[in-house]
């Protein structure tokens, strides 16, 4: 697990900037507590989520902005070799290339040794295993070869950028979130995703790394399923969300004893919805939150285990705003945390 949080606030992923420096100075300004690493994908597609981490993909291609597994390559060497790197934890061959993650080699050149902790994101394996497909359109996640690999490729992708935000940017901490909305589909009738595959590949990238394990899914889910999976952290869109997630107090309130933490994503992502509320509404709506859980949580487990967060990544509006999302949710976690009124 992470160190308790303390109602202090970080960021989610996408950011729409397109200079790396930048984006990562509008970060440790807002978040200098819990700085994370800003995805950009408006740089280009290859630092879109899923692409971002798709650089050792066997078989991948990129077909009419799409990403594809082609199967007249045959996948069964660098399969191979996937297994036998995550068997010997070796990582380096996975790193992040700067054409798929500029934000992340621009924070390197950072010390982020003062932080509590540092956080990046990496594509979940059913959110990737869903929107990948064979020739057929058929999602690799459908496939046991493809379904087995994932959890072991993004793996050894998770421990290369655990090491990276240790040895390169001095983390004393580090959490790696996994960026899954697809986990959603648990339980559909219509695009079926199987829970013990789930499970087994993120059991798969917990194995391998020493720091913090999260999950953030943007939707509602099966929220028993990702609480039983014992990340460090459960990052959700609180705003839209929250009284389903409140549905499964009980196996919150044993998630945070046992050390879990919340990011409750109380800020709007959306600007369009950001612009129509305001500080007040944050807090308001954080309160009742409050409110509710700490009927069945003691009220200051709550406050140690809880983050502050936008509700999502911030990518569907211009710079000016996106560093307003950020700085209202910082101010928000320092209203919470009683240091401004």
């Amino acid at each position: 697990m992470i160190p308790s949080p303390e109602l202090n606030a970080t960021g989610v992923g996408a950011l729409p900037h397109r200079d790396p420096e930048e984006a990562c100075r509008a970060v440790l300004a807002a978040f200098p507590r819990i700085p994370y690493v800003p995805t950009l994908p408006n740089r280009g597609f290859l630092e879109g989520i899923v692409f971002a981490d798709s650089e050792h993909l066997p078989g991948g291609v990129i077909r009419d902005g799409r990403l594809v597994v082609d199967r007249s390559i045959d996948p069964s060497e660098a399969m191979e070799r996937i297994l036998l790197d995550y068997l010997e934890g070796n990582v380096e061959p996975y790193a992040v290339g700067r054409d798929y993650g500029s934000g992340f080699h621009a924070m390197m050149a950072h010390d982020l040794s003062g932080a509590l902790l540092v956080k990046c994101q990496v594509t979940g394996p059913v959110t990737f295993g869903m929107q990948v497909v064979d020739e057929t359109r058929r999602p690799i996640l459908y496939d046991p070869e493809y379904a087995d690999l994932l959890g072991k490729l993004l793996g050894l992708r998770a421990r290369w950028c655990e090491v990276a935000m240790r040895e390169r940017m001095g983390a004393r901490e580090t959490l790696v979130v996994l960026s899954d909305p697809y986990l959603s589909s648990l339980g559909s009738s219509v695009v079926p995703v199987d829970a013990g595959v789930a499970e087994s590949a993120f059991q798969d990238i917990a194995a391998l790394l020493d720091g913090g394990l999260g999950v953030h899914c943007c939707a509602n889910t099966d929220w028993s399923f990702v609480l039983g999976l014992r990340p460090a952290v459960v990052s959700i869109d609180a705003w839209t969300y929250a009284r389903e997630f409140l549905l499964y107090l009980d196996e919150i309130a044993e998630y945070m004893e046992d050390g879990g933490v919340v990011a409750w994503g109380i800020v709007p992502a959306d600007y369009t919805v950001f612009a129509a509320e305001g500080p007040d509404s944050f807090f308001s709506r954080f309160q009742e939150i409050r409110a509710r859980a700490t009927g069945t949580i003691d009220p200051g487990l709550f406050d140690h285990q809880s983050m502050i967060t936008p509700t999502c990544g911030i990518k569907t509006t211009g710079v000016r705003e996106a560093v307003a999302i950020m700085e209202a949710t910082a101010a928000l976690s320092r209203r919470l945390r009683g240091e401004e009124v």
